[in-house]
């Protein structure tokens, strides 16, 4: 199992929501570049960034951060946040990034992830933000009527291989992850599932990774210095 270590963004600065929450954030860092070399020298292959002003208003506010994360930090970068049309699919992409996470364009342009996973095969992930079940979207500021399961079933059939799923309820409260959620996932869908929200010990992490997991984001339990990274990667990937 993978491990993906978390840089959300405002302002160009690193911070961290409570249960996705804008009023309830927390600024760990002016230097996003800095957080991501410490992720890399504790043994880290991959960066997790979310443009939080792009996910709730659209458009890349923080796009000259992101490419810096890309170009300096040494990892593989997936990026999500505010990705809504072609043109910034393709320039993300071409500015080195491993990922690119759709989140509320995977809900109101189906049509549209279907064309880019068509296009970029694995380079596309989705994003499946729950609250109470349901999908939400723009920031996690608006909640459809959508399940979870029922979107990741039709994202499946878009042909979307990589689907980011999180509990906003466990996001930043340094509970646990919601492990029903992706047992229940992992059961029914074919595809590489990544959890977030609450990912806080080594159970927590040995859990994921017994059920088949591809991947887990680690957030606030890395900020707060709950849960060591190399210890983390270690436990990913013990067989």
């Amino acid at each position: 199992m993978l491990i993906f270590p978390a840089v959300d963004l405002v302002d160009g600065k690193a911070v961290r929501l409570f249960k996705g929450d804008y009023a309830q954030m927390t600024i760990y860092s002016d230097s996003p570049v800095n957080v991501a070399k410490f992720f890399r020298e504790a043994g880290a292959e991959y960066l997790h960034v979310v443009d939080l002003e792009g996910a709730r208003d659209g458009g890349t506010p923080n796009r000259d951060t992101v490419c810096r994360l890309i170009a300096e930090s040494g990892l593989k970068v997936e990026i999500g946040g505010g990705i809504r049309t072609a043109e910034t699919v393709a320039q993300y992409l071409d500015a080195g990034a491993f990922r690119v996470i759709l989140g509320t364009a995977a809900l109101t342009q189906p049509g549209f992830v279907g064309e880019m996973a068509a296009r970029y095969g694995e380079h596309i992930a989705v994003g499946a933000d729950l609250r109470d079940g349901l999908v939400a979207i723009r920031g996690w500021t608006e909640t459809s009527a959508v399940t979870g399961m029922d979107f990741c079933l039709q994202m499946q059939s878009l042909g979307v291989r990589t689907v980011i799923c999180t509990d906003i309820s466990k996001d930043g409260v340094l509970g646990g992850t919601n492990r029903g959620l992706y047992a229940d996932l992992s059961n029914a869908l074919d595809m590489d599932i990544v959890a977030s929200g609450g990912v806080t010990t080594l159970e927590d992490i040995r859990a994921l990774r017994e059920m088949g997991l591809y991947g887990a984001i680690l957030g606030k339990a890395l900020y707060a210095g709950e849960l060591d990274l190399a210890a983390a990667i270690r436990e990913a990937s013990a067989v």
